[in-house]
């Protein structure tokens, strides 16, 4: 980071180890929205010996740490993967009561933090099938941070990405009728060139900018129906590390690789990034053309 770069208002309230790897980043490539597969819980307690749901307490701990590390950056979007519509179906009982509990407990707890951070909270997923109490809870803190200015955190919750798609064009084709629109005017408007823009205004997200980049932790590397449409072209990086030992310096950590990626979204990367053959070399079989027609997919 260059001298002359002016830091975050709240630079000064990083740790120095935070300071350390920040100074290293270009602030003009901070990314805009980072999306984070929070994994790992009941590894980590089983790990340790512990009980699940202490590795579920934990990891809410963990929540608010990058949460605040992530505001003193001024990130603008951060979205987290806190509980999946696979999560509720599949899981005992008692485990999603347990979470639900926690959820309730987390925001009651974490409201004041948020508003001295100028954190506002949002949620997405289907979000009306959760309990009834835990509803007016995430409701009461929406209202409480609504006017914060700074990292809006977004909660994905009871959240399945093919659900959302399958909301979204539920969500149109009843628009579209209520216009008073014919089958055959609606296929039509699935022909045209802005049908995926369309789509797009009806999903959850449709307020928010897509990923740039996202974090999954606990080394799978998978994307769990997590955020589908929204992250074609975003970068995906996988740290080893447990959801309850995931702090903001490994989230600063994720941002540095960020800046070292190259972003194509399907075209050509940089002249500078191409490497040239050595002189007097033959050309490499990637780079001779094809001897018959084929089809070739653009690197991404």
């Amino acid at each position: 980071m260059s001298a002359s770069t002016p830091k975050p208002r709240r630079y000064l309230e990083l740790t120095p180890e935070e300071r350390a790897v920040y100074d290293q980043l270009d602030p003009q490539r901070i990314p805009r929205h980072v999306a984070i597969i929070m994994d790992g819980n009941g590894r980590w307690a089983g790990k340790r010996r512990l009980q699940r749901f202490l590795g579920h307490s934990q990891g809410a701990e963990t929540v608010q740490y990058v949460v605040e590390t992530a505001s003193r950056i001024d990130l603008p979007w951060l979205t987290l993967y806190a509980f999946s519509l696979e999560n509720r179906l599949r899981r005992p009982p008692e485990e999603v009561g347990f979470l639900m509990k926690l959820l309730h407990l987390y925001l009651v707890k974490n409201v004041k933090r948020m508003n001295d951070n100028n954190v506002r909270i949002a949620y997405i997923g289907r979000t009306h099938e959760l309990p009834p109490d835990v509803q007016e809870t995430m409701r009461w803190a929406a209202d409480a941070t609504a006017k914060n200015t700074g990292t809006t955190l977004t909660l994905a919750l009871n959240y399945g990405a093919r659900a959302e798609i399958v909301d979204a064009f539920r969500a149109q084709l009843e628009q579209q009728l209520a216009a008073g629109r014919t089958p055959q005017e609606i296929i039509a408007t699935l022909k045209q060139e802005s049908a995926e823009e369309n789509l797009g205004h009806h999903l959850y997200t449709a307020h928010m900018p897509d990923p740039d980049l996202v974090v999954r932790t606990s080394g799978e590397f998978r994307i769990s129906n997590f955020l589908l449409w929204q992250i074609a072209y975003a970068e995906i990086f996988v740290t080893d590390r447990m959801w309850p030992d995931f702090t903001g310096l490994n989230l600063l950590e994720a941002i540095e690789d960020y800046q070292r990626r190259e972003r194509r979204y399907g075209g050509l990367g940089t002249p500078a990034a191409e490497a040239a053959p050595a002189a007097g070399a033959a050309p490499s079989a990637e780079a001779a053309p094809p001897a018959e027609p084929a089809t070739i997919l653009a690197s991404r």
